[in-house]
């Protein structure tokens, strides 16, 4: 074989570097295909979860409020009219509530200076207002709108009652028209209007 016939069959060096070099570019490509084969064939998975969110609430029982029956006629000197309410939250949260009066004088004559409440838990053995001895939560003249427990403003206060929901309790209520009452207040009457108010105590201190 002559030299003429190898070097028309030989490349040569840049011949054999062009083919080294697409070989390397096929084999990347191989590769890389590859490659993303198997990532397209890994496996995979995913949770969900779902929170549900509720508001709570404070309720007050209005029928059980308006039991409260202190509607008289005819007092003298000396007489009194007691009753018992059953406060009752019917929510689902604590609250905390408080009580307040206001009481009209339509005829000018003022009873309601004159008259006096008494508010107090319900009875020690008895559990009603049967011995009115329960403890003192308010105690003096009725007035324009001196009486009251606890107070509406936000937050504990003074006086304030706690009650755990579906919780109650029973409270006496005496208005008493004093023996020392004069004649200037015959034939007199006045309105009471009595407010509870309430709210919660979470995240309300």
């Amino acid at each position: 074989m002559t030299d003429a016939s190898v070097n028309a069959h030989d490349p040569g060096p840049k011949g054999r570097r062009r083919r080294l070099m697409m070989l390397a570019v096929a084999g990347l490509a191989v590769v890389s295909m590859s490659a993303g084969s198997i990532s397209l064939a890994l496996f995979t998975d995913q949770e969900t979860v779902d929170g549900t969110f509720s508001s709570g609430s404070i309720l007050l029982d209005a029928v059980k409020i308006d039991g409260l029956t202190l509607t008289t006629s005819n007092m003298m000197p000396g007489s009194s009219v007691t009753d018992d309410v059953v406060v009752e939250n019917d929510g689902s949260s604590q609250l905390r509530y408080s009580m307040s009066t206001s009481s009209t004088n339509a005829d000018t004559k003022d009873l309601r200076s004159q008259l006096t409440l008494t508010v107090k838990t319900a009875d020690v053995l008895l559990g009603d207002c049967t011995l009115f001895d329960g403890t003192q939560l308010y105690s003096g003249a009725l007035g324009a709108s001196a009486a009251s427990f606890g107070s509406s403003a936000t937050g504990a206060q003074a006086g304030d009652r706690n009650l755990a929901a579906a919780a109650n309790e029973t409270l006496c209520f005496r208005v008493t028209l004093p023996l020392t009452t004069g004649n200037a207040y015959q034939s007199a009457s006045t309105t009471t209007t009595f407010t509870f108010d309430a709210e919660q105590t979470a995240n309300n201190p």
